[in-house]
């Protein structure tokens, strides 16, 4: 199984100013200067690796977050798509919504932003939907901004987990939805094991073949490994202001979707 460790088991030899960078620890201040340059190296190969990395499952996932969210058809409705990237969540919602419902792709990466925009100039969906480039941890909206807010494979990279759930509360309206989906703590037995086997051993080697980028990749198996497990993650998105907060698993706990509402 692949073990998920979270900040409480940081050894207690390393001091509060450093954190987690998949399994290394780096000064907090230097993290997310590191971790943008990871998706700097991997954005035009992004949608391509998603695909070879989950056997096309996280179209899936990302189809049940927003059947999930079931945004409305009749009436204005704005989505906020933290980490949003080259737009796979947003581009699914638009299609979902009538023509009065809009977007915001967030993202901290230039890179991922200019993939993203690349991928809509010239459609239909363009004129409702923008981009903004900022941190999640400090997002450039005011507050009651928005009626949802989605975050996709983003959550953990981020410096400051708690931080970044706050912004999300701050940012949504009374009402206001929160989701994020997330690789998660895979709860069947057998599966468990498949699936550290190939994390590990698998995904590094197709990002060097690929995306010629082992390094990268050899971070986001990390990452996923340190994210907490499924109530862990629960209680931190409560701690944030959440109310009815629940999950659910997909694909055996490979991943989870985790609905939070600002009421």
């Amino acid at each position: 199984m692949v073990a998920h460790m979270t900040d409480d088991n940081t050894p207690k030899s390393v001091t509060s100013d450093t954190t987690s960078f998949g399994f290394k620890q780096v000064r907090a201040a230097e993290r997310q200067a590191l971790v943008n340059n990871v998706f700097a190296r991997v954005a035009d190969r992004y949608d391509l690796m998603n695909d070879l990395m989950s056997g096309g499952l996280h179209r899936l996932w990302k189809d049940d977050l927003i059947a999930w969210l079931a945004p409305p058809k009749d009436r204005p409705f704005r989505l906020i798509d933290v980490a949003g990237g080259t737009g796979d969540i947003a581009r699914r919602f638009l299609n979902a919504t009538g023509p009065q419902a809009t977007a915001v792709i967030c993202d901290i990466s230039a890179e991922m932003i200019e993939a993203g925009r690349r991928r809509f100039e010239g459609t239909a969906l363009a004129g409702r939907l923008s981009f903004v480039q900022g941190n999640a941890e400090t997002l450039p909206f005011p507050d009651r901004s928005f009626d949802a807010y989605t975050i996709a494979f983003g959550i953990r990279n981020v410096t400051d987990r708690a931080r970044a759930l706050r912004e999300a509360y701050r940012v949504l309206r009374p009402g206001g939805r929160f989701l994020c989906l997330e690789f998660s703590e895979v709860q069947a037995p057998i599966l468990d094991d498949i699936y550290e086997l190939y994390s590990f051993h698998v995904i590094p080697r197709l990002g060097e073949v690929v995306a010629g980028e082992r390094e990268a990749y050899q971070y986001l198996v990390e990452s996923i490994a340190r994210f907490p497990d499924q109530d862990t993650f629960a209680d931190e998105v409560r701690a944030a202001g959440f109310s009815r907060v629940q999950y659910r698993n997909l694909t055996g706990g490979i991943a989870a979707i985790h609905s939070g509402w600002r009421l």
